[in-house]
């Protein structure tokens, strides 16, 4: 009777393990699922190991076809993280704007990127400086009166209506590259001579005196959406910049 009593426990422990173990894989892919975006196998647990969240982000946004630099979306990642760690960003932050000038201002060089549903809000002509260059974005500057565009990493505050029409204040953080941006009146606002139309006449796009200003028709669904403490970074190949920010360190 004992070996008989001993046998059925067995059995009774081996049947309710083999049950509970569904529910915990289950609960297992979800949490994979939150995190990668899709409910992952055994292989895309291995394959996702030694890439870094960054990558594994870059991934999973649809970019519709006009795809930012990954090694862009890197550095503006890195100090949009960087931003949020140091307290000057709210944690739950997930907004990123990013404007890549080592591209042609014909094209759609400013993404708004929604981290955490990873998708595109907006993808969108901006212009440069006139000090900065024509079609090409050159030089840059963080002097009054220079009418170039500022490199680095700003977080976006309050909005006003001004002689560019709706604007959006930008606080710089790099010291060194952007910070005179308030007192310089770098803001985001839009403008007329930002459009296809204007850069097949003239073959680039209006320039500014250093805002990136977008399409009149886009500036206020953008400045909306990301005003009010998000991040916007301005890009370009410059050695001494990259090498210099706190915020890609």
């Amino acid at each position: 009777m004992k070996n008989l009593l001993m046998a059925l426990s067995a059995v009774f422990v081996i049947t309710t393990s083999f049950y509970a173990f569904p529910d915990k894989a289950i609960e297992t892919r979800k949490t994979e699922k939150d995190t990668l975006g899709f409910a992952a196998t055994p292989l895309d647990l291995e394959k996702t190991k030694n890439i870094s969240a960054s990558d594994l982000l870059y991934s999973t946004i649809d970019f519709n076809g006009n795809s930012l630099d990954k090694n862009v979306f890197q550095k503006a990642f890195q100090g949009f993280e960087n931003l949020k760690k140091s307290g000057k960003l709210d944690p739950d932050c997930h907004l990123l704007t990013v404007c890549d000038f080592s591209k042609s201002s014909n094209t759609k060089r400013l993404w708004v990127i929604d981290t955490n549903e990873k998708k595109i809000l907006f993808n969108s002509l901006v212009a440069h400086g006139m000090g900065t260059g024509e079609e090409y974005a050159e030089k840059f500057s963080n002097n009054e009166s220079s009418h170039q565009s500022s490199l680095g990493f700003y977080i976006t505050e309050s909005t006003y209506d001004g002689n560019n029409g709706y604007s959006l204040k930008l606080t710089g953080m790099d010291k060194g590259f952007n910070d005179n941006a308030l007192q310089r009146a770098i803001v985001m606002h839009g403008a007329d001579y930002v459009n296809d139309d204007f850069a097949k006449q003239h073959k680039r796009i209006g320039r500014s005196w250093g805002c990136p200003a977008v399409p009149r028709s886009l500036a206020e669904p953008i400045i909306n959406t990301i005003k009010e403490k998000n991040v916007l970074f301005i890009y370009y190949p410059d050695e001494e910049y990259l090498s210099s920010s706190e915020w890609l360190k």
